[in-house]
């Protein structure tokens, strides 16, 4: 079995890698019958160098590879026929601009895991950034508190070496007598929530945070059935709201009234009523004015999204009044925070953090017939078509969606 570390070529480019150099290595020696290529890129973080240091061959060429394992959509004119591809595809969710990515893939014959899909027998996500997306989220809602009042001046993530340095200039900055709410028990709100501590931030219960008043920062972990409720008044019940969550509503607006700064790092379900809506944010007593959104659903369940925000500039405000993007300085307005690719701004730890994920979980599947059935539940095509599980993109691939 050969398997290629590919470039990235989407653009804009990503520097985030599967493997690391160490970590590459590391597999090497669990695996010794695998062998291991590195395709050539003067864009990833670690460079051809490093890999070769490692032992590992760099090549232009890596057409005589079984699998081949990327971070971004590959583009169409870059798929080798008839190979095994790991990366995000972004179509399981019927995303219009890459149907056509899903289709060629399938003209292609090409076996396509995603990420996304990669699953235990739970259902549960076992590898991701989202634990990097919550660390990168948290700091950049603190820089946009920084610049919009004057207070202090963080330096871009992307400008530091790495978590310990983007650690260190939040070790310098003090902040104001501020309410924070985050949402999410996920690895988003795992990594959101590193950020609130290594502040020394106190937290506090929900019913504190409802009623009290501090003198100092504090903030409140919230996850779905804190933010809402049953509409027939019945204890609500988590396991029954992922699975049907037509009879909740939200139970967002408390939580508004006593916040400053919201962090959303929850998973936002279809069908799961809004955590606030655009007349929400017209209230009286909507007193949040700071969102970091790092889930990041567009036009959906935090009103203030009107849409993805960049690396380049991650922030623009909301004019709840005219419901229309502003200045993130602008009075009255929310500031937003909504870049949709924040491990991007920290690859190397992305990269080393996913490649133990992808070790643990999905090289050995490989190895072991595939024991635990991770290659079969992420497998998305197969054949020339889609397997029994994808088989509901099949309207999407044809276009009648």
């Amino acid at each position: 079995m050969q398997f290629a570390i590919i470039k990235e070529r989407k653009t804009p480019p990503d520097r985030r890698v599967v493997f690391s150099p160490l970590k590459l290595a590391e597999a090497q020696k669990e695996f010794p019958e695998a062998t291991f290529k590195v395709e050539s890129s003067d864009i990833r973080v670690f460079s051809d160098e490093q890999y070769k240091k490692e032992g590992f061959e760099t090549v232009n060429n890596i057409d005589d590879c079984d699998v081949m394992i990327g971070v971004k959509e590959v583009p169409i004119e870059n798929l080798i026929p008839n190979k095994k591809y790991f990366f995000f595809s972004h179509t399981i969710k019927k995303q219009p601009y890459n149907r056509k990515l899903l289709k060629a893939i399938l003209e292609k014959n090409i076996e396509l895991y995603d990420h996304e899909t990669i699953i235990g027998s739970n259902e549960f996500r076992l590898i991701g950034f989202g634990y990097y997306a919550g660390l990168v989220g948290a700091y950049n809602g603190f820089r946009a508190l920084g610049l919009r009042d004057g207070l202090f001046d963080l330096p871009k993530v992307e400008s530091l070496a790495d978590l310990n340095a983007a650690k260190a200039a939040l070790d310098k900055i003090q902040l104001p007598n501020i309410k924070i709410l985050l949402s999410g028990t996920g690895k988003v709100a795992r990594g959101a929530k590193e950020i609130l501590d290594h502040l020394k931030i106190k937290q506090v219960s929900d019913a504190l945070y409802l009623t009290a008043k501090f003198t100092e920062p504090v903030y409140c972990l919230v996850d779905v059935m804190e933010y809402s409720k049953r509409k027939d008044g019945k204890v609500g019940n988590t396991e029954a709201f992922y699975k049907d969550a037509t009879g909740y509503e939200s139970n967002f607006m408390p939580y508004a009234k006593e916040t400053d700064f919201f962090i959303a790092g929850h998973f936002y379900g279809t069908g799961a009523p809004y955590l606030f809506t655009r007349d929400d944010a017209k209230s009286p007593n909507f007193n949040i004015n700071l969102v970091a959104d790092i889930s990041c659903d567009v036009d959906g369940p935090v009103a203030s999204t009107l849409r993805a925000s960049t690396i380049s500039e991650p922030f623009y405000g909301y004019d709840p009044q005219s419901e229309k993007e502003v200045a993130f300085n602008a009075k009255g307005a929310i500031t937003v925070m909504a870049v949709d690719n924040l491990p991007c701004e920290l690859p190397k730890d992305a990269s080393e953090g996913f490649g133990e994920q992808f070790l643990q979980h999905v090289i050995p599947a490989f190895f072991n017939n595939d024991a635990d059935g991770v290659l079969e539940r992420a497998r998305i095509t197969k054949n020339g078509k889609l397997t029994e599980r994808f088989f509901y993109l099949q309207d999407y691939v044809d276009g009648k969606e």
